[in-house]
């Protein structure tokens, strides 16, 4: 029986903003993999990277499990490893170095190397799996196991060949000549998901997880997907995995997951990491009945579309069934901007959203873009009017991020010096020409979330004057913060001015 190592490449102790946050999930895209070849007859054994300090920690679990195979393997679900962070990247590279040297196979899959397999490839992995990766695994393990040399036929994979043969030990095998890369065709993606095993969730040890979950947020959450891909082309996001084909796994697959995970592990909150959540027409509603029907009790976030949430009963039934907290692809609140980047949705639809989810109990918050090409001062003013106004839960602030394949990035690329990646997710960069320099959209990521602070104390000091009876230790304390926010937001604001002011 042949042995295969997995792995995968996001370090949370490399990504100072998330360790500081605290709330690390399961690689899930790295235990679908690993329960499939199981299921398919491998040993299979895992190096959770998560809570790791350096790569090398990888080397024990080389020595003691002596696999034929290092598969790293990253969580395609977690728009972390989706950023192609080069934290990550480097530490990716060490790995497969330090597998090589055990004689391994190595076999890599992720949203970077998709994107820059050569450049894996180059150092020292022995093959790329490009796009949905699991099947083009399987049948590359069988076939490299088997000592079959025609691996062409193999859709989804990228490796190095030769007129000798295949270049499975990163040697020059063609007479001092480079051997050619081979890229074969692409693979499509898995309509049926009810197919698939469940997550290979033993392999990973929950507890670290579960007391950093306790610690910083006081509940325990887990990661679950229900589908892949997402057919909407806003024209920013990269998908390189999944692509804009969209499946999704039934209701009664999912409830299954969950009453087992539940039994297993007792977790008080589920992340559904979709990139679009409940999309199929009646999903939601099945869903959630069966969620009454199966008496399941446990609170969730997802992502959604604002147009979508508006549609049919959505809102209500995702209420029904525990949903929590909503975060929205807001981007922006100015409809010139959101019509540039191809959203399909508009300003309206976000304050409609906002108001219905609070209306039924759910916490709205916001995804939000600056930086966007084109975008003024006018622009960035409504945005954040629109934040001030909505309130919602919490705000993500990021400025506009080229990734290879889309749209965005063909317009930017030319500007696209030596850097064309963030080293860990808090860099937030501007790395192409824009309306103002680098220097100010980081003020104004900081300005932004002060003014949203000192808006949201503003609230709750007109809850203490109007409602005192109503009124609870967390308001005061909210009410309270304005002293510091205030005072803050304008003295960023000021920064921003001189900023804005700075010639690029």
């Amino acid at each position: 029986m042949k042995n295969i190592l997995f792995s995968h490449s996001y370090f949370l102790r490399f990504d100072p903003k998330q360790w500081a946050t605290g709330q690390p999930y399961a690689p899930l895209g790295t235990l679908y993999a690993a329960a499939l070849m199981r299921g398919n007859g491998y040993k299979v054994s895992l190096f959770d990277t998560m809570f790791a300090k350096q790569p090398e920690e990888v080397i024990p679990y080389l020595e003691k499990s002596e696999p034929d195979f290092f598969v790293l393997y990253d969580d395609g679900f977690n728009y972390l490893t989706k950023m192609c962070l080069t934290n990550m990247r480097e530490a990716a590279f060490k790995m497969i170095k330090l597998a090589k040297a055990k004689g391994c196979t190595v076999i890599v899959s992720s949203s970077d190397s998709t994107d820059r397999y050569e450049m894996y490839l180059d150092e020292g992995a022995d093959f790329i799996l490009l796009g949905e990766a699991e099947f083009s695994l399987l049948e590359l393990v069988n076939a490299v196991s088997n000592a079959e040399k025609d691996l062409f036929n193999i859709e989804g994979l990228a490796f190095k060949y030769s007129n000798a043969g295949l270049n499975v030990v990163g040697e020059d095998t063609n007479h001092g000549g480079f051997p050619a890369v081979v890229k074969t065709q692409r693979r499509d993606v898995i309509k049926e998901l009810d197919s698939l095993p469940f997550p290979a969730w033993d392999l990973v040890d929950m507890e670290p997880y579960r007391k950093m979950w306790l610690n910083h947020a006081g509940y325990f959450s887990m990661n679950m997907g229900t589908t892949r891909g997402c057919p909407f082309k806003c024209n920013w996001c990269a998908k390189p995995i999944y692509g804009n084909r969209y499946n999704t796994r039934s209701p009664g697959n999912v409830v299954t997951e969950l009453k087992m995970l539940k039994e297993k592990f007792q977790f008080d909150h589920i992340w559904f990491c979709d990139d679009i959540f409940g999309l199929k027409p009646g999903w939601v509603n099945a869903f959630a009945g069966l969620v009454e029907k199966e008496k399941l009790h446990f609170k969730f976030k997802m992502q959604g579309r604002v147009d979508l949430l508006l549609q049919e009963n959505n809102i209500k039934d995702l209420a029904r069934a525990g949903c929590d907290n909503i975060w929205m692809g807001a981007e922006s609140g100015s409809q010139k901007i959101l019509d540039a980047m191809d959203k399909g949705t508009t300003v309206e639809q976000i304050y409609e959203a906002t108001r219905l989810l609070k209306k039924n109990g759910i916490k709205p918050s916001f995804f939000i873009q600056f930086g966007y090409p084109g975008e003024t001062k006018e622009d960035i003013e409504k945005t954040i009017n629109m934040i001030n106004k909505l309130l919602p839960h919490e705000i993500g602030i990021s400025v506009s991020y080229p990734l290879p394949g889309t749209a965005f990035f063909e317009k930017v690329k030319t500007e696209l010096k030596e850097k064309t990646n963030w080293t860990d997710s808090d860099e937030l960069a501007l790395m192409f020409r824009n309306t103002y320099q680098p220097a100010f959209y980081k003020q104004l990521h900081r300005y932004v979330h002060k003014t949203y602070r000192q808006h949201i104390a503003i609230e709750n000091i007109k809850q203490l004057f109007f409602h005192p009876l109503k009124s609870n230790f967390r308001v005061i304390k909210k009410a309270l913060s304005g002293i510091y926010y205030t005072p803050a937001a304008f003295l960023d604001k000021q920064k921003l001015h001189q900023l804005e002011k700075a010639v690029i």
